[in-house]
């Protein structure tokens, strides 16, 4: 090998790897969007159980009170 080749060997070398650091950035970047993107998702899932949970709670309260003003109703209607 002459000079010539192992310049060129060593060029393409350090091309390779500066190329491989940049894919691997590029790639760790990618990850970590995806991983925001993922830890946003199951806040708005938790945001969705919780007000689910709330208007349930809300329907059985309101269930419950219309419950107590027909019974009351129906009291008043007997005596």
């Amino acid at each position: 090998m002459d000079v010539l080749e192992i310049a060129t060997i060593a060029i393409l070398g350090g091309v390779l790897i500066a190329l491989a650091g940049i894919f691997t950035d590029a790639n760790t970047r990618k990850q970590k969007i995806k991983l925001k993107a993922i830890e946003k998702e199951v806040e708005l899932e938790k945001l969705r159980l919780e007000t689910y949970t709330m208007e349930t709670e809300k329907m059985r309260l309101e269930l419950e009170h219309s419950k107590v003003l027909l019974l009351e109703e129906k009291q008043n209607s007997t005596k």
